[in-house]
């Protein structure tokens, strides 16, 4: 499961922006998934209630965006966003591309703390 891996470093990224600040918790990490990063949402919620367990994170919410997968077809010359990964062809003249533009992502989108006061 590598989605445990994914989650721990998101979990080190936080913990590390969060380090100057006083942060008395944190409520939710939000992330951008993309439909071609190979990551299983279930399996990043599974895995993130046991990798926050005993850091600033514990009991906060992941929240996952789903990104679709958008490329770019050189015959119409624009960018379409694809019914399914199944199919690189372009929804309009159904011509093959392999220029995507988006749905690989996995990233930190925002973070939302309560901050000492």
């Amino acid at each position: 499961m590598h989605e445990l891996s994914i989650v721990c470093s998101v979990v080190e990224s936080v913990q590390e922006a969060l380090r100057e600040r006083k942060v008395e918790r944190v409520e939710a990490v939000n992330l951008r998934v993309g439909a071609l990063s190979g990551v299983l949402e279930d399996a990043l919620l599974f895995s993130y209630e046991i990798a926050t367990q005993g850091t600033l994170l514990e009991g906060s919410v992941l929240r996952i965006e789903r990104v679709p997968v958008r490329v770019y077809c050189a015959g119409c010359e624009q960018e379409s966003e694809l019914a399914s990964v199944q199919s690189f062809r372009c929804p309009r003249c159904q011509e093959l591309t392999a220029d995507i533009r988006s749905g690989r992502e996995l990233e930190i989108k925002s973070i939302e703390i309560d901050e000492v006061e």
